[in-house]
């Protein structure tokens, strides 16, 4: 009966990750279907501890994190839970040896979101790295299965990519940051005198980390490589729009990519993979 009741935890962070994401849902399509369950099981597990943050105003979010913090490494320890998103989780961690100290990173940078933080060059990178870049090491763990050496590998590249998604992310959504959450994550910027001077170097920060990226994706295994690039161009995609806009635009207005150009940038991928390999 552990069967059927896994497999309905598994269901749930499926539905988790199609409700709050269409270009994520996309991406893990593309993988072999052994990866499809433990990347749904990471991303509904990430998604509900940022849910707790920037939606729950009307609790005490302090506690929420804290207690969902706890019912992890329970779960973990135990190596079963009746919360649906972290059975799944608990059981990708253990079967994956994903280490404690990712999850204990990206726990503590979701606190760190519950504080008014101004952020300096060292706060923002703990930030990043606990945020987006160990969420991509958690999902590598699962790609390179028992392979230590290419996982220490493309270590790197992951965390470059993951940092590049998450500064599109805040550029994406710097003007709901701060009216709804009172957050600019990017040091020295001030939302009210968000200039073209901070936005170009911001943009060229996010190419060089796209670039290291892209070479990690090129030496994935085969079995992941093409779900990791969709994201790679939809992001990409995201950040060639976001380049062609002003600084006063994006602080008034968030900019998305098309559900119909997603679906294009999904076949392209597969294109480039099945033919030239990336």
């Amino acid at each position: 009966m552990m069967d059927l009741y896994n497999y309905s935890c598994f269901e749930c962070s499926k539905l988790i990750t199609k409700t709050y994401s269409t270009s994520f849902s996309l991406g893990i399509r593309t993988f072999h279907k052994d990866l499809r369950n433990p990347i749904y099981a990471i991303y509904g597990f990430v998604r509900y501890a940022d849910e707790i943050v920037d939606t729950f105003h009307e609790y005490d979010k302090v506690e929420m994190i804290r207690q969902f913090g706890l019912d992890t490494y329970q779960a973990i320890e135990r190596g079963v839970s009746i919360n649906p998103v972290l059975q799944s989780f608990q059981l990708v961690v253990n079967q994956y040896q994903i280490d404690k100290q990712l999850i204990q990173a990206f726990l503590h940078s979701m606190e760190m979101d519950l504080q008014k933080v101004a952020y300096t060059d060292e706060l923002f990178k703990e930030y990043i790295y606990g945020s987006a870049e160990v969420v991509g090491l958690m999902c590598l763990k699962v790609f390179c299965h028992g392979q230590e050496g290419l996982y220490a590998t493309l270590l790197p590249s992951a965390r470059r990519l993951g940092s590049a998604f998450q500064k599109i992310n805040f550029l994406r959504d710097i003007q709901a940051d701060y009216e709804e959450r009172g957050r600019v994550y990017f040091p020295d910027v001030d939302f009210l005198r968000f200039s073209e001077a901070d936005k170009k170097l911001i943009e060229e920060d996010i190419r060089i980390d796209f670039d290291e990226g892209l070479a990690g994706i090129r030496k994935l295994p085969r079995k992941s490589r093409a779900g990791v690039y969709v994201a790679y161009l939809y992001y990409l995609e995201l950040f060639y729009k976001i380049k062609s806009k002003s600084a006063g635009t994006l602080a008034a207005e968030r900019i998305r990519v098309s559900d119909k150009r997603k679906i294009w940038l999904l076949g392209q991928a597969l294109f480039k993979e099945k033919i030239i390999g990336l």
